[in-house]
């Protein structure tokens, strides 16, 4: 299941959307802010019922 969420990027402060697959279950991966191309350390949770629960945003340095 692919669910769309909109996150700030760390560095450069803009919204951006991000596909979020809660069919692969909790899960941490890296990925280029579509706006200034740092690469954000993305966090997902997924809910026991499959629903996307929570997605977290940070520097990679950080």
């Amino acid at each position: 299941m692919l669910e769309e969420q909109t996150v700030t990027c760390p560095y450069c402060g803009e919204p951006i959307v991000m596909v979020v697959d809660c069919s692969a279950g909790d899960q941490t991966y890296t990925e280029d802010c579509f706006v200034c191309c740092q690469p954000i350390l993305v966090s997902v949770n997924v809910a026991p019922d499959g629903s996307l629960a929570h997605v977290d945003t940070a520097a990679e340095n950080d």
